[in-house]
């Protein structure tokens, strides 16, 4: 797997219409931010915003994991995605 695969599974994802559940929502992001940019490198939010609270705990969850790696499982989840609004 490589850069090219993560590229068509990014525009892929936008392409859904189908619907995605937030849990499912988050963990794709946080294995596309984790593989852009690595280990989550920003303070937790306050808990009082609970939407961006969300993402960063479901980022931070991934530290030490490298960036190939979250790439290959964010493909993984994104063919998921698209099997499940295919059926």
């Amino acid at each position: 797997m490589c850069q090219e695969e993560f590229e068509l599974a990014c525009t892929a994802i936008k392409e859904l219409k189908g619907p995605v559940s937030d849990e499912e929502k988050l963990l794709v992001y946080s294995y596309y931010k984790q593989a852009t940019q690595g280990d989550c490198n920003i303070p937790a939010p306050p808990d009082s915003d609970m939407k961006a609270k969300a993402k960063w705990e479901a980022w931070n969850v991934h530290k030490g994991m490298s960036k190939m790696d979250a790439m290959k499982v964010y493909i993984v989840k994104v063919e998921e995605l698209k099997k499940k609004e295919a059926s």
